[in-house]
């Protein structure tokens, strides 16, 4: 049986290993490029250090990069495991998640526990949909996008790679948020968000621009 390896060992790495857990997946252990981290023992499972620490380990393990929820970090740590000839974990969803048939999820994201995606909702890969979110019909997730708990996401929102949407924000129908953005959390999202800035408030507005 192929196990899992999760990057991180801090508090969402390990709410993906319980989440595996409740799905009957098997986790080696926690990655960490800290060298002061290897061979701690978090939630009973090792830190088994950088990616060359287990080198030998490539036909035998899969690599889970959602285990941190910077999206820049995701991307950064699924570069660096393909480089080091590592592949990737499928889509890893709680039991108690409802999808349609019609949905499609890529490559390492993570759907946590309540969450509900209705129809059409297209997925990228190294995705984290946190607990007790919503997705509307038609909907587009890119690649490296962090959900956080409690979002609520309209029909027809595209969300570009590498956005960040904050606790509880809410996004109205048919926008779009802008690839490497941020939403702040309990924001209320009425018009479209332009790449690489920060929103917040009620209704949001531009706050940083240039991340």
């Amino acid at each position: 049986m192929t196990k899992l390896v999760i990057w991180g060992c801090g508090g969402f790495a390990r709410e993906v290993n319980h989440l595996c857990e409740q799905r009957g997946d098997t986790v080696a252990g926690f990655l960490d490029e800290r060298p002061e981290m290897k061979g701690h023992v978090v939630d009973g499972l090792p830190v088994l250090g950088d990616l060359s620490d287990i080198a030998d380990q490539r036909e035998e393990v899969k690599v889970v990069c959602a285990g941190v929820g910077d999206p820049a970090l995701k991307a950064r740590f699924a570069e660096k495991s393909l480089k080091a000839g590592f592949a990737f974990a499928g889509p890893l969803l709680h039991p108690s998640v409802y999808m349609s048939s019609r949905n499609s999820v890529g490559v390492g994201t993570v759907i946590c526990e309540g969450a509900v995606l209705t129809v059409n909702v297209d997925v990228g890969a190294h995705v984290i949909v946190n607990l007790v979110t919503t997705i509307g019909h038609d909907a587009q997730i890119a690649d490296f996008v962090t959900i956080s708990p409690g979002v609520n996401v309209s029909g027809k929102v595209m969300i570009d790679e590498g956005a960040f949407i904050g606790t509880g924000a809410s996004i109205r129908e048919q926008l779009r948020i802008g690839a490497w953005s941020v939403v702040g959390g309990g924001a209320f999202v009425k018009d479209d968000v332009p790449e690489r800035c920060t929103v917040a408030g009620v209704p949001a507005v531009v706050k940083k621009r240039g991340r």
